[in-house]
């Protein structure tokens, strides 16, 4: 695995992919969202990309289905993530979301760097995605109230064409329902769309870049 971070690592300090390949799975269109500004105002948030090897095969990254209970974005598909805590740095943050999530031992991550960060208009948030990598797949302990089920989603299916759909849906902002245009990963039955599709987007981007798009560790 030294080898797939050092790859990864390398990509990730050059200049990203940025913007360009988040906006390949945005909604279309988004009322009152501009993606090339920034409102005043936004709290930080971070989230955790953590890759690692699986007994099946391949790499993989871990993805939960939200809990019930939570306020926001129930049932959706994220990356285990959450608001900063004061005094935290985002790299803190991710590890910290990720262990109480999902039971990932912090100790055995290391962080590669960062994406770029994302803003989300419906909580308000400016999520800032870190990359990390593992050298064995986690003893998952997913936290019960806040997570429905817990995908373990190889890196090549979402890297494969045919996995990307889209749908039109309506969706409020602010206004009465509008048509909007949906991409989303199908995996695991589960449609894996907005920012966490988004963020997933610029990573493959950099995996790609990285010589790992077919998720294969070498």
């Amino acid at each position: 695995m030294d080898g797939v971070a050092s790859r990864l690592r390398r990509v990730l300090e050059a200049p990203l992919p940025g913007l360009d390949a988040q906006l390949r799975l945005a909604p279309s269109p988004r009322a009152g969202w501009d993606p090339y500004r920034l409102p005043e105002g936004l709290r930080p948030a971070a989230a955790l990309v953590l890759v690692y090897p699986h007994d099946e095969g391949g790499l993989h990254l871990p993805l939960t289905v939200r809990g019930g209970g939570l306020r926001t974005h129930t049932g959706q598909v994220s990356l285990p993530g959450g608001a900063v805590d004061p005094g935290e740095s985002f790299e803190m943050a991710a590890l910290r979301e990720a262990a109480e999530e999902v039971g990932v031992d912090r100790s055995a991550v290391h962080v590669l760097g960062a994406l770029t960060p994302l803003h989300i208009p419906v909580s308000g948030f400016l999520l800032h995605p870190i990359v990390g990598i593992a050298g064995r797949r986690p003893s998952f302990r997913p936290a019960e109230y806040e997570v429905a089920r817990l995908l373990e989603v190889p890196l090549g299916r979402l890297a494969d064409p045919a996995t990307v759909a889209r749908e039109t849906r309506l969706l409020r902002r602010g206004g009465a329902p509008q048509p909007v245009e949906v991409p989303y990963f199908a995996v695991e039955g589960e449609k894996v769309w907005g920012a966490t599709a988004m963020i997933l987007a610029e990573f493959l981007e950099v995996a790609r870049l990285a010589g790992l798009e077919d998720g294969a560790p070498r």
